[in-house]
């Protein structure tokens, strides 16, 4: 929501500074300006990036819309998740989750959390690893280098589409001059004729190159930095996740380790320990006792 409210800001300062400062308003209005600066904008944006990209751009743009992925009551979920999990291979054995992994749809334990489960990447992120502690005999040293490798490109996936909207932005100024030449070539073929004309014309121009710099830094590059806050924002429940199987392996117990990953959340999106501790004494039937 503060992506629409930011643009209308930015919009509404802009146009009206300059009617009051007595400018026309039909002056700015430009299409074919708005055609050559758009049209090329968003040609040089796919050629530049593979589908995938292009597709996640879109994705994370409607996703502004929504807000961050995972909110205070998500975290809290996935902290008891984490509680649970840690509790069964305390009963268990490490072992003991074997079967909740291979089908966390069936699991009792995963199953309690129907909102995480639609997180697909960080449900496959969290059982990956704990199939790493269940087969793979690791040290937390170990581990935690693997994790740092594994997030580390998760981190540069989910944060390119913002780096190639960017780049977009840019590029807007360029497509702007790009504008404003060709802005000229129209006027300096209508020399000799009414001036009236040539006038339009040069203000037409100069026009473009107004565009491509307000689109760049009024609303491509801010909505880019947009999306890399959410990204960042969002990649903090995998952050969470390591830290608590990293804490568990360390052998701290269920409790303390969850501690250590709920220490990691900003104070933004952290839920409180009071808040935690209800959420654990609680009722959530169908949790592991």
């Amino acid at each position: 929501m503060l992506v629409l409210v930011g643009s209308f800001v930015v919009l509404a300062s802009v146009v009206g500074g300059y009617l009051l400062s007595h400018g026309h308003l039909l002056a700015l209005w430009q299409p074919y300006e708005l055609l050559i600066i758009g049209g090329g904008a968003l040609g040089a944006f796919l050629t530049a990036n593979p589908l995938k990209v292009v597709k996640a751009a879109m994705h994370e743009t409607i996703g502004l819309m929504k807000g961050p992925a995972y909110r205070r009551e998500d975290y809290v979920d996935l902290l008891a998740l984490l509680y649970d999990i840690f509790g069964v291979m305390r009963k268990e054995g490490i072992l003991g989750l074997e079967t909740h992994i291979e089908d966390p749809q069936a699991s009792s334990v995963f199953s309690v959390y129907p909102r995480l489960l639609r997180e697909h990447h960080l449900i496959e992120f969290t059982t990956d690893c704990l199939r790493l502690i269940v087969g793979g005999s690791m040290n937390p040293h170990e581990l935690e280098q693997l994790l740092e490798v594994e997030l580390e490109t998760h981190h540069q996936e989910a944060e390119a589409p913002a780096q190639a909207v960017m780049k977009t932005a840019d590029a807007l100024p360029g497509f702007g001059i790009v504008a404003a030449v060709l802005g000229i070539v129209t006027t300096m073929s209508q020399l000799g004729g009414d001036t009236s004309r040539i006038g339009e014309h040069i203000a037409g121009a100069l026009v473009g190159t107004f565009l491509g710099i307000l689109l760049s830094y009024g609303f491509i590059g801010p909505l880019s930095a947009a999306m890399e806050n959410r990204a960042q924002e969002d990649g903090m429940a995998f952050d969470c996740v390591k830290v608590a199987l990293l804490a568990s392996l360390r052998g701290y117990n269920p409790k303390v380790a969850v501690e250590f990953a709920r220490k990691s959340l900003s104070a933004k999106s952290r839920p409180s320990f009071q808040d935690l501790e209800d959420h654990l004494k609680g009722d959530r039937a169908g949790a592991p006792a």
